[in-house]
Order: C-alpha cells, then structure tokens, then sequence
C-alpha cells in the first residue's frame, strides 16, 4: 500500500481508504447496505492486512449506527487506524440538533467519541456548509475542539471553493487550526472538482479525500447501455438518481465501455481501472471506497497495485473531459504564460 501526505500536515494516509456507509444500515442508509457487525469486522481486518490506515464515517450514517459498528471492530487496535468521522446533519428533530454551531459541533463531537469508542478522532470534518452559523464560530469550536484534545486535524467537504477559501483566510487571521483536507465526489463520470476545488488544493496545500469514486456504482461495469441494471441496484431508474445526477446518458455509457475496455485489455476490474484512474490525479491524497461483501474489498484493493498506462489515461481523460468553462477557457487562450500550478492542472488538459 502506498501512503501519501494528507495536504501540507504531517499524517500519512493510505492510497485507499475505507468508507463505512454501508455499515449497520438503517434508515435511508438501508439502500446502501446493511453490513453488520461480523461482517464488518471481517471486512476492517482485510483491509487492515491490505496497508489501509485510513477509514472513514459519519455520525449521520444509520443515524450513529455505522460509528458504532466501527467502533467495536476496532476495539484493542484504535492505534491502527487513522479515524475520520463527520458532522452538520441532524440526527434528531430539535431546532438545534443540526448545523455547525458552537452549540451542536461540541454535542455531535462528544457523540460521536461515544460511539467510537476512542477519546480522539484523527480527522474531524464538517459535512457541509451550513450558511447560517458563522464561519468565525464553526473554526473557533473546531479549533477549541483540536486544543482540548478530543480532535487531530480538521477538514471539509462538500464546499464550494470560496467557501474553502473564506474558511482558511478566518482561520489565518484569527490563528485558528486549519482545514487540511476536504472530502469531495470525484470520479470519471463528473470532473466538476477540476475547475476550481483542485487547483485551490494544489494551491492552498489540501489533500483531497474521494468519495463515491464509482458514481454510487455506475462505473462498476454492472451497469451497460441497452441492457438491465443488476437486481439489488440502488436504483433502477437513471432519472431517479440522486448521488451522482446522471445528465447524460450516451456520454456516461461511453465512458463505462471505455473502462470496460481498459479492464479487459489489463485483466482488471473496472471498479480497479476507476479507481487508479483517481490515484494519478493532482492533489488527491486518498480515495474513500465501500464494500458490501469481502469480495467487493478485495476487487477494490486491486486499485492500488497497478497504473494506468499513459494510452490509457489519456483515452479516459478525453471522453470524461468536462467542457471548460469561463473564464477558464479565456485564461488558457490568453494567459498561458503567467498561469499558476494549480491553474495548470486544468487547463493542461486542454491542448
């Protein structure tokens, strides 16, 4: 397994990291998977014994279930593992019971060290923007949480770029612990995060975390054009897809055959060409996947043991190529001899 930098901090991360949604399964969460405690053990000890260091969760995960379930499988070896959990969504009907308050962050923190299992979450991140609390008063508690112990590092996800960029400018000013990484959706079928979320982590020193790098199993080769999606799918209905929003059929199938393709020519999965696709991408330090079964593991854990061949990269890169949008294509026309690092990692690919 490799290990790679978490953004500018000192923490080490596993190339692959293991995502717990599908853990305990109830709730809304109940489509995603229902893998218990046995199984989930089974499934931490392999990844383990593969090198990953890094899991993740969330506290919204079957309502505080997956927190748990984690919990108690990694009893006796918490030293093992890098440990990231989230907060901002409620888990209870209370006009405070959700956001990131001072109020609701030090209550969820505290929670979700119960559930745990731990006195210390390595990697604590806010879920999500919440534009009703002040930004001063999130990192002000994120950063009283860091100084009194019960948290490592601090990260986001699901920003905006300027929202990033006001939190680590707050931070700056006000000498507050700052975000080392934000957690963001990746993958072949949408590259949206190019336009401004890399080239601000490239810039700004943030290690990118993927997650849903199969676009909630589009990408896994069960799903071809003109034929039937499995039985058991999250969804059966492309129109009905809410994590990704699917906008293009024609394109999504062209990209799914060329990964097939590729799967085939190496004797790989696709879910392994998907994968390693991410892995050579600017900026990204980790790439969160799920598994239901011990088998989805192990095909997944593939990723990590090969490259894409620069043929193959450049063939996928071209059809998942987002159309570049303004002012960037302005900036590439005429200012291509003054453009930053990380203004390079997306105009480059188009020329």
């Amino acid at each position: 397994m490799e290990y790679r930098q978490l953004g500018s901090s000192g923490l080490r991360v596993s190339a692959l990291a293991l995502g717990t949604m599908t853990f305990g399964g109830s709730g809304d969460f109940a489509v995603v998977g229902s893998t218990d405690v046995a199984e989930a053990g089974r499934i931490v000890d392999r990844a383990l014994d593969a090198g990953v260091n890094l899991i993740d969760t969330a506290d919204i995960y079957s309502n505080g279930r997956s927190e748990e379930i984690l919990g108690e499988v990694l009893r006796g070896r918490r030293d093992r593992v890098v440990l990231a959990t989230k907060a901002r969504f409620a888990l209870a009907d209370g006009p405070n019971d959700a956001g990131l308050s001072r109020r609701y962050l030090i209550h969820a923190c505290e929670a979700s060290l119960r559930r745990l299992g731990t006195d210390y979450i390595d990697l604590y991140q806010v879920h999500q923007r919440d534009g009703h609390t002040p930004m001063e008063e999130t990192l002000d508690t994120l950063d009283t949480l860091v100084h009194q112990g019960k948290v490592r590092y601090i990260g986001c996800s699901n920003h905006s770029a300027w929202h990033v960029m006001k939190a680590l400018g707050v931070s700056e000013r006000r000498g507050f612990s700052r975000y080392v990484s934000q957690q963001v959706y990746y993958s072949l079928l949408d590259r949206d995060i190019e336009y401004e979320l890399v080239p601000l982590s490239i810039d700004e020193g943030l290690g990118i975390l993927v997650w849903s790098p199969l676009a909630g199993g589009l990408l896994s080769g069960k799903f071809r054009r003109n034929a039937a999606g499995p039985e058991g799918a999250r969804q059966t209905r492309y129109d009905e897809w809410r994590e990704p929003p699917i906008h293009d059929e024609d394109r999504m199938y062209d990209i799914i055959e060329a990964i097939v393709d590729v799967a085939t020519a190496n004797g790989r999965s696709p879910a392994q060409v998907a994968l390693a696709y991410l892995l050579g991408k600017p900026a990204v330090s980790s790439v969160i996947f799920g598994a239901r079964t011990e088998e989805q593991l192990a095909d997944n854990l593939g990723a990590a043991q090969w490259t894409l061949g620069a043929d193959e990269r450049a063939r996928l890169d071209a059809l998942s190529r987002p159309r570049l949008l303004y002012p960037y294509w302005h900036q590439a026309d005429s200012a291509a001899d003054r453009l930053s690092r990380g203004d390079h990692s997306l105009v480059d690919n188009y020329r």
